[in-house]
This record gives C-alpha cells, sequence and structure tokens, in this order.
C-alpha cells in the first residue's frame, strides 16, 4: 500500500486509480448493461438503493452501493480524503469551523444543534487532549441510516472526523457503535486499517503534523448510550447512564476533557462541504435547516427504505412522490417522525414541511431518521402503547420522573387497549405527560411523552371510544374486537379452520362454521385467509 505525504502524491494516486479502473472497464463486459455494484453481505431488501425517486438528492449516501466499501482506492478513486488534505495544507482551524458554519450543518442525530457552533465551543474549551466521537449507536427500532452508511461509505466518516479533529485540536477518536451492527463493526475495521497504513490516520497525517487516530467502541445494544453522556460512561468503562448537563461535554465530556460529538450523518456530510464549498450545501433546505436528511422511510407505503431527500420537503412529497403512496390505495391515517420519541402526525397536516423548526412545533421531532406511515388501519392508541412499552423497557431508571412516569403510562396505555380504561384516564396520562417531560434527567424522559402526548391531541377521539364505548375504530386491540362468521356468506370451505392456530373454528365441509368465542385468542388469521368476506370484526357496541 502506498504511503501518502501530501496532497499532491494523493492527487497522483487518484489518478493512478481512475486509469487503472478504466483500463479494467474496458477489458471486462458490464454486467447487466452497467458495471456492477458493492454491496454488504446480509444487506435486506429494503436497506438497498434504488435510483433517486421525486426529490431526492444523494449527498450522505453518494457512495453507498457504487464503490466497495472494503476499498481505499474506490474512495480516493472518489475525491476520497482530499478534503481533509486540503484541510491540513491550506486551511486553518479556524477557517475549517467557520467554513462549517457558514453550511449551516446541524447536528443530524435528533438535537440539531448546529456543527460548527459544538466544534467552536470545544475548540474554545480549556483542557488536554481533546476529543472526538461518532455516535454511531442507531437505537430506534427500524431506523438504518447511520448501519447503512458504515457499511457502505465507512471512509466519508473516518475522514469528517479527521477533519474535526484538526478543527478542534484533537488528536484521538473514537467510533461507538453497536455490537449488533456486525458488517458495520467490520467494514469499520477494516477501514481503518487502511487509513492507517495509507498515512491518512495515525502520526503525521499527509506529513503535515497533525497527528489523529480511531478506535472503535462496541456497545451492548441500550438504546440510552445513544444520549451523550450515557454514551461517554460506556466509553469509559462505566455503567451507560446519563448524567446532569451541565457541563456539557464540550467542556467536561471524555475522562472530564472537552470531546466533541457528532454522529455518522453529521460527519459525512463534512467532507462534501470541504470539498464543493458552504454556499452549495446551504442552498439545499430551508432558512434554518439546510443540506439533506436521510430517513428510514417505513410502515404502511409502497415503497419503503432508506432515502436521502432536502430538508424542507413536504410530508406528502415524501409519502406520495418518494414512497409512491399508500399500501392497497387506502386513506394515510398519520406519519411518525422521529423514532420512539417522536410525535404521530394526523393526515391533515400532510403538507408540513420536514425541518428541525416545523416538526418541533408540530409536536413531533426530526430524531435520527425515523419515519412511519401509518393507513386508516391503525389504532392510534395501540400505537402510543407500542412506543411507549419500548421506551419503559429502554430506560436506565436512574431518575425517578422517567422510570416511574414510563411505567405509569404504560400501564394505562395497556389498560385502555384492553377494554379496562376508565373516565379520567386521558386527564392522567396528559399529567404524566408533563411531569416526565419536565423532570427527566435525559433526552429519552423528556421525549418519551412525545407519543402520548401527539395522539391524544390528535386522536382523542380514539382514546375516548376505548374507554367509554369499549370501541377500537380500527379494530386492531384484541380484547375490543370479537369475530363473527356470516352464515349466508359462508361456503363451508374450510380454509378458516384449517389457519385457526387454536382449532376454535368447527363446522363440516360445504357448511357454514362457527367460532367459539371462549377459546378465541382474536389473532384474526381467520377474516385474513377468507376468501369469501364470510367473516366480520365487530367492536364496541356490535361485540
Amino acid at each position: 500500500m502506498p504511503f501518502i505525504n501530501s496532497l499532491t502524491e494523493l492527487v497522483h494516486l487518484q489518478e493512478e486509480i481512475l486509469q487503472r479502473k478504466r483500463e479494467e472497464i474496458t477489458s471486462q463486459p458490464f454486467r447487466d448493461g452497467g458495471p456492477e455494484k458493492f454491496a454488504p453481505l446480509a444487506l435486506r431488501a429494503d436497506q438497498e438503493l434504488d435510483a433517486p425517486r421525486g426529490k431526492e438528492i444523494r449527498v450522505v449516501l453518494r457512495n453507498c452501493t457504487l464503490i466497495d466499501p472494503e476499498s481505499l482506492d474506490d474512495y480516493i478513486a472518489e475525491d476520497g480524503y482530499q478534503a481533509l488534505a486540503t484541510v491540513l495544507t491550506k486551511m486553518t482551524p479556524e477557517e475549517v469551523i467557520d467554513t462549517i458554519s457558514r453550511s449551516g450543518l446541524r447536528g443530524r442525530g435528533g438535537a440539531g444543534f448546529p456543527t460548527g457552533r459544538k466544534w467552536q465551543l470545544t475548540r474554545n474549551s480549556a483542557g488536554s487532549p481533546k476529543y472526538i466521537i461518532c455516535n454511531a449507536d442507531e437505537g430506534d427500532p427500524g431506523a438504518f441510516m447511520n448501519r447503512r452508511v458504515l457499511e457502505g461509505d465507512p471512509h466519508s466518516v473516518l475522514e469528517g472526523m479527521a477533519i474535526a479533529a484538526y478543527a478542534i485540536g484533537a488528536s484521538q477518536g473514537y467510533i461507538y457503535c453497536r455490537a449488533e451492527y456486525p458488517i458495520a463493526v467490520r467494514t469499520l475495521n477494516i477501514a481503518i486499517q487502511q487509513a492507517r497504513a495509507y498515512g491518512l490516520l495515525g502520526k503525521n497525517v499527509l506529513a503535515s503534523g497533525f497527528s489523529f487516530d480511531v478506535e472503535l467502541r462496541m456497545g451492548a445494544g441500550a438504546f440510552v448510550c445513544g444520549e451523550e453522556t450515557a454514551l461517554i460512561a460506556s466509553i469509559e468503562g462505566r455503567r451507560g447512564e446519563p448524567r446532569p448537563r451541565p457541563p456539557f461535554p464540550a467542556v467536561s465530556g471524555l475522562w472530564g476533557n472537552p470531546t466533541c460529538i457528532n454522529n455518522v450523518e453529521t460527519f459525512a456530510n463534512v467532507p462534501q462541504i470541504i470539498l464543493t464549498g458552504p454556499d452549495w450545501f446551504a442552498a439545499m433546505g430551508t432558512e434554518k435547516s439546510k443540506g439533506t436528511k436521510t430517513f428510514a422511510l417505513a410502515g404502511d407505503v409502497n415503497h419503503t427504505g432508506l432515502i436521502e431527500v432536502p430538508l424542507g420537503i413536504t410530508l406528502r412529497e415524501i409519502v406520495y412522490d418518494v414512497g409512491e403512496g399508500i399500501k392497497k390505495n387506502k386513506a394515510l391515517k398519520a406519519i411518525q417522525t422521529g423514532g420512539p420519541m417522536g410525535g404521530c402526525l394526523p393526515a391533515s397536516m400532510i403538507d408540513l414541511p420536514v425541518d428541525y423548526e416545523s416538526l418541533t412545533a408540530a409536536g413531533s421531532i426530526m430524531g435520527s431518521g425515523g419515519m412511519i406511515v401509518m393507513d386508516e388501519e391503525t389504532c392510534m392508541v395501540d400505537i402510543a402503547r407500542f412506543f411507549m412499552e419500548f421506551i419503559q423497557e429502554e430506560s436506565c431508571g436512574k431518575c425517578t420522573p422517567c422510570r416511574v412516569g414510563t411505567h405509569s403510562m404504560l400501564e394505562i396505555l395497556t389498560r385502555i387497549c384492553n377494554g379496562e380504561g376508565v373516565d379520567g384516564d386521558i386527564e392522567e396520562l396528559e399529567r404524566l405527560c408533563k411531569v416526565t417531560k419536565t423532570h427527566s434527567l435525559c433526552g429519552l424522559g423528556q421525549g418519551a411523552p412525545n407519543p402520548v402526548e401527539s395522539t391524544i391531541k390528535h386522536f382523542r377521539h380514539e382514546y375516548e371510544a376505548h374507554i367509554y364505548r369499549k370501541e377500537c375504530p380500527a379494530k386492531v386491540c384484541r380484547a375490543l374486537i370479537r369475530y363473527e362468521i356470516v352464515p349466508e356468506t359462508c361456503t363451508g370451505c374450510t380454509v378458516c379452520a384449517k389457519n385457526c392456530p387454536i382449532g376454535a373454528i368447527n363446522g363440516e365441509r360445504r357448511n357454514p362454521h362457527l367460532i367459539d368465542q371462549e377459546i378465541c385468542i382474536r389473532c384474526g388469521i381467520c377474516i385474513q385467509t377468507c376468501n369469501f368476506g364470510a367473516i366480520l370484526a365487530l367492536t364496541g357496541e356490535q361485540n
């Protein structure tokens, strides 16, 4: 492997790599009409990247599937590490921070704090050594934005970290990645070793006098370790629990020293901003929310998967242009943004711009990029219960408001879904939301009430139906529904009986069947498998 000592040598190496690739392309036939794409092993179909749709713009995902993530030469061929070389040879740390500040880049981990300001605060803080941490502890259910970047373009993250380290005066960095991402861990380790071998990490990077190295630390899957102070505690070998702030990590972080923490997507943006310029990046998005954002689009939408769109795009454009509409042409009911601590926005807000300020004002959050689309057959009370169950389980339990508040909210939501709700439950949920949000120690507890608050605000009628009429309008909550076979429609085909997991359906072939209500578990398999529409789901007064 060549050891690169300057920007000139890097450019010459890029030219050699490109020439070699041109020769390979002309000497080998294309596959399926085009060059072979690279994708990590065990990649799920919904994580693959199709051609951009609608208003999609690829910045963070620019190289994913187009280069071999285990080849540094492939990354160099795509202008890799030229931003770092430019920074080390032509810019001062203050100029780097100014460039990032003028671009308007904000942290993509959820809070949206201005990246340039965070770098400046860390640089100005007294204390040495200083550290850079990449937060790759992506814990939202169904989210895989950071995982995809680490698996498909790891060097963009390493290069972004090195540029940040130069800007704040750090010589050591850590990537905190959850152990459930074995492919990402493997790809990162290979990338770190390659960068060291090429002289792009380690001592005297590019013969500039600047030294910076990176270590990979794996987390055990605790959702709370996505919070920066809990993450720091975990790296230090302590229990992953948040601590009160201030002091903020920029002043006192890893081992009590100034520490800058950004997430994977934030760092992956940095090289392109340096190479292309802050004005290019700032031209995308809105006045206060610049650039693009990756989302894991999931739920009742025709085209799920990873997308990257400019901030300021509307929910309508994401759902109907990029996501190609609702499955089976059903009606849109709600969209949940921001992961388990995000809010559920009703279909009436479909034209809401997707940016930090608009989502917050609407009662949701940007989060790291989870986005779940829900159709008319979704029970919003059950959705609130589902997310609260996850949050309550992932609460570290350190502070009483979160530990007790989430447990109490889950208990009430479960009762309501089981048909045991009572008058006053909605008001008690609202009170618990307020207490938990205002008194919890970290972002997990402070954001925990969002699914409950937003569903009560926009779908209060569903709560009232569950409590006062013992009815689930969406016919989802098992305790509030009953399945019944219509004798006049049933053909006696026996399909429902054969698929019933507990044998609750009886009847002779070619004769109407009956469901034994005493043993029926209300799983809904019978109504899903009936080809004649002979089974009804009854709820409330119908039940």
